[in-house]
């Protein structure tokens, strides 16, 4: 599709700001710019759905003065956009939730305020699903959000429209939020890159259900999504809370990295597997020590079902929705051993590996559907599969609060994106960033 073809030419964020501080370009003529790229582009893809134009004007005004003055910071008038569920002060947050369609935000999200501090220009906000808690972005309030390489697949989600504002070069580098592959499966999706972060690295203040101001769900974590690596390398700089460990710059032949193609209880579309053997093989080459299959594994299984527990209780706030008893705090204390256990066993497993490499999710963006998550269905090469299953690739990362990066590897037959995640240490994110611009690097 045309949306796709023209993001090679646009700068990255990086660029950006490079060619600002240089006196190539100013925030204001990089503002109006990414201004008339939604305008243009974002019609028949829907991705762009709060939009703040006069107030990012405003704001790129500002960068350039902040330049006059001498202010060199990293972002200074990069013009980006932000998912729906971050609070900006003034607009709407509602979460794609129609009893929330009024709730105005009385002031910016943490990593909102970060962003900017960073030099960042706001121009509006990406589309979500309901509550965030599904794989494609559609909602009664902003409507469905379209892939760019096939308005006819879905965008992902909840991250879908901040997948497709950056598939569609609209902008360099978006604010997206995890739980169960939020991030990832939509970077995935449109052939972008996400990070899931490790749990509690950056802060969540300002990333709540409209109206309320509780404490974080478990699981959760929010993150930066980009076009490339070093964007989202610095954007995750400036997001995390303390300084997160930067990666170790040593060669190839130095790297341990375990390639996983299947999961015991979640089926692989034929062309993913196919694209991570190749992987392997491109690592091998590269003089990397592969691995398809390790001992050191937890039970997946296991892992899956405890994951999906714990993301049941804290969606619906432990009361069940199909009516059945909510959680007892001895059943949430156990939940959270049997967590505590499979971290435990990751940890464990890094001690040997580097990484692991896996599927971002078991199939490339299907068609829309409107089923409900329960009740939906995959075809995954002529099989039907219960859809919830997939959620075992997210979980991989997720339940153990470990590192995720999502990158793209190629496309598969219908010319869909193929992502798959690298998978780290706790706290070594930017070891999993680092991975994955090897990994990236080995197909091309």
């Amino acid at each position: 599709m045309t949306e796709v073809l023209d993001r090679v030419t646009e700068k990255s964020a990086i660029e950006t700001a490079k060619a600002i501080r240089a006196g190539e370009t100013t925030a204001m003529l990089e503002c109006e710019a990414a201004i008339a790229r939604i305008e243009a582009r974002d019609g028949a893809l829907n991705a762009v759905v709060v939009r703040d134009f006069d107030r990012a004007r405003h704001q790129a005004h500002e960068m350039d003065q902040r330049l006059a003055a001498g202010d060199s910071a990293p972002l200074l008038g990069v013009p980006m956009t932000v998912k729906e569920s971050f609070d900006l002060g003034g607009l709407k947050t509602t979460w794609g939730m129609e009893a929330a369609r009024d709730f105005v935000a009385k002031e910016d999200a943490e990593a909102v305020k970060r962003l900017k501090a960073a030099g960042a220009v706001i121009l509006g906000k990406t589309n979500v699903p309901p509550l965030l808690a599904d794989l494609q972005a559609n909602n009664p309030v902003y409507g469905r959000t379209n892939n760019p390489h096939d308005h006819d697949r879905v965008a992902g989600g909840s991250s879908g429209g901040a997948a497709v504002a950056l598939a569609a070069g609209m902008v360099p580098l978006e604010l997206g939020s995890d739980i169960g592959g939020s991030i990832r499966v939509p970077a995935a999706f449109n052939g972008v890159w996400g990070h899931k972060p490790t749990f509690g690295a950056l802060s969540r203040d300002g990333h709540y259900f409209p109206g309320t101001d509780g404490a974080p769900g478990e699981l959760s974590v929010i993150g930066p999504m980009a076009r490339n690596p070093d964007d989202l390398a610095l954007a995750l700089d400036i997001l995390s809370d303390h300084p997160l460990k930067q990666a170790d710059n040593r060669p190839a032949s130095e790297y341990r990295i375990l390639v996983l193609n299947s999961h015991p209880l979640a089926k692989v579309a034929a062309s993913i597997a196919d694209a991570l053997d190749r992987l392997a093989d491109g690592l091998h080459d590269l003089g990397v020590s592969v691995d398809r299959k390790s001992d050191l594994l937890p039970d997946l299984e296991a892992q899956q079902r405890n994951y999906m527990k714990m993301l049941n209780i804290t969606i619906a706030r432990g009361v069940p929705q199909d009516g059945s008893a909510p959680t007892t705090l001895v059943q949430w204390f156990d939940l959270r051993d049997e967590q505590a256990r499979n971290k435990r066993a990751w940890n464990q497993l890094f001690r040997s590996y580097d990484a692991v490499i896996a599927p971002t999710l078991g199939v490339t963006a299907f068609p829309h559907d409107s089923t409900p998550l329960p009740k939906r269905v995959l075809d995954i090469d002529g099989e039907p599969t219960p859809f919830g299953l997939q959620f075992a690739f997210p979980g991989l990362a997720t339940f153990p609060m470990l590192p995720a990066t999502s990158f793209p590897i190629g496309a598969d037959p219908d010319g869909m994106p193929i992502g798959v995640q690298a998978i780290t240490d706790t706290y070594l994110d930017h070891k999993a960033i680092a991975v994955a611009r090897l990994a990236h690097g080995a197909m091309q």
